[in-house]
């Protein structure tokens, strides 16, 4: 009827993709992990917790505490401070060791904050933004959004056992979907990417060009292609154990669905929850 008078609507546009770094970097992993994470209802039990994780919990949650705070009071002491309130001991291996591992998280934020300018007023702490592409809508919570010279600068926090790279930041797909989304939602300019890493206390910084962040929007696209593919299948009845294979590997170790994974448990060995400190 509507072609008879006259109107031609086309096709129904594509549904948008809604993706965060955390789903594609999930997907990427495992696609097994995937699913018992973001599309199985009820979903699969989670192991506990991982020390690591507090460790790097507990700091951000300090930092952000911080940055609430008028700018005169965010002392290296109140970093300290705010970081014994939010400490936990979960995953430690018990109270001495969680102990030592406080005692390094101080040496972290009192040395960050006794370098860093607290007079700035960040545009964003823990800020959530998002933008639409051609195919998908990515979003996330970034940790710090600053302003400088006009331009937004994507601020994330590492604590990792590692050192940090320039390659690092040049290669972080989230940083650069940050980077685009923020620059959507608060209408500013933003190519630069910084990963601040305490344990270093060195920066790692990216300056993108439009085609070095179009490059990471293409990836991003492809991979929702193809894990929006496999939900809608699976939403029609399709086999789970097809389209969400299980991806094998050292990464097997600290998976949170473990327990539901006999190729996970087989492909790597039991590690203790604190395993992951760095020694």
């Amino acid at each position: 009827m509507q072609e008879q008078l006259g109107f031609d609507f086309g096709a129904m546009p594509k549904k948008l993709v809604r993706v965060t770094p955390a789903k594609l970097a999930t997907w990427a992993d495992c696609p097994r992990r995937f699913r018992m994470a973001y599309l199985d209802r009820p979903a699969p039990p989670r192991g506990g917790a991982w020390a690591h994780n507090t460790l790097g919990a507990v700091v951000h949650n300090a930092l952000k505490a911080l940055f609430d705070l008028p700018a005169a009071k965010r002392t290296p002491e109140q970093a300290v401070a705010l970081l014994h309130r939010h400490w936990k001991n979960d995953g430690f291996r018990d109270e001495e060791q969680a102990a030592v591992y406080r005692g390094r998280a101080e040496g972290w934020v009192r040395g960050y904050v006794d370098e860093l300018d607290t007079s700035i007023e960040p545009v964003g702490i823990e800020r959530w933004v998002s933008t639409p592409t051609s195919k998908i809508v990515a979003e996330g919570r970034v940790d710090r959004i600053d302003l400088r010279d006009g331009e937004l600068v994507i601020v994330d926090y590492k604590t990792g056992r590692h050192a940090l790279t320039v390659d690092d930041a040049r290669g972080s797909q989230a940083l650069a979907l940050y980077a685009l989304a923020a620059r959507r939602t608060l209408r500013k300019p933003c190519h630069r990417v910084e990963l601040h890493h305490l344990p270093t206390g060195t920066v790692s910084v990216w300056e993108h060009t439009e085609e070095s962040l179009a490059r990471h929007v293409s990836r991003a696209e492809e991979a929702a292609d193809e894990l929006g593919l496999a939900g809608d299948t699976l939403a029609a009845g399709g086999d789970p154990e097809v389209l969400f294979p299980p991806r094998t590997g050292n990464q097997c170790t600290w998976c949170d669905f473990r327990r539901s994974c006999p190729e996970g448990r087989q492909a790597a060995p039991t590690l203790d929850p604190w395993a992951l400190l760095a020694p």
